[in-house]
């Protein structure tokens, strides 16, 4: 992800991107579009590869659920962490300013 930003592949880093100023409205609106585009066709791929019929839903059709244990309240806080620990990732290893590390600098 050098120069221009146009490799993530997430809705999360984009609308980050787009808050940070990094990425144009429209060009974010592109991106998201093309993201959720690409979640369908790659679910409609997998869907296709489990062949037999009523294999896909007896898998639970490849849904993600918060286990029972645990309330939504845990699943969206744990969706909160997880998306913010990605995006400061994203932005922390394409920080322009940021100084490389070598094993030889000290």
């Amino acid at each position: 992800m050098h120069g221009e930003p146009g490799e993530h592949i997430n809705p999360a880093v984009t609308f980050a991107l787009l808050l940070a100023r990094k990425v144009s409205l429209p060009r974010a609106a592109l991106y998201v579009a093309a993201q959720c585009l690409g979640a369908v066709c790659g679910a409609g791929l997998v869907r296709a590869v489990h062949s037999p019929p009523g294999t896909f839903a007896r898998l639970g059709s490849g849904a993600n659920v918060v286990g029972d244990e645990y309330g939504r309240g845990t699943g969206l806080a744990a969706e909160v962490v997880g998306t913010f620990v990605l995006v400061y990732t994203v932005f922390s290893a394409t920080d322009a300013k940021r100084t490389r590390a070598t094993a030889t600098s000290r």
